[in-house]
């Protein structure tokens, strides 16, 4: 038996980012990202743990992707929403990406997510990011 698997963060995007977005609703060009936004709220949710990284979304849901912190090569973190929640991009080894949008409490997850990368991953993102 392993280390039971302790849940970092569970839940879906942040509320801001809908609201937002609703606001910008109300003229035509901001519709296509109130409609985003209502699918993010409605479908998307966000798992992370000692182990991985799970994301669950897609059209009803569907769609799972997990990766674990060993795969990891980088992560990028943009701030949205006037600060109160963020952008990250997750690249692996093998050159795919895992976009987390509207991510609340973005700057701890990103700081917890680059604590479990390996040494060498973690050495390389320092060095990008600064």
């Amino acid at each position: 038996m392993g280390i039971k698997e302790q849940v970092f963060y569970e839940g879906g995007p942040a509320i801001s980012d809908l609201l937002i977005n609703l606001l910008l609703g109300l003229t035509i060009v901001g519709l296509p990202l109130t409609i985003g936004a209502v699918v993010r709220a409605l479908w998307l949710r966000y798992r992370i743990t000692n182990r991985r990284v799970s994301v669950t979304g897609g059209w009803m849901g569907r769609d799972r992707t997990d990766i674990v912190y060993s795969e990891i090569v980088k992560i990028v973190k943009v701030p949205r929403g006037f600060g109160s929640y963020g952008d990250m991009v997750v690249t692996l080894k093998n050159g795919g990406r895992l976009e987390l949008r509207a991510i609340p409490k973005f700057r701890t997850i990103y700081d917890y997510i680059e604590e479990k990368m390996s040494p060498e991953a973690r050495k390389a993102n320092s060095a990008t990011t600064k």
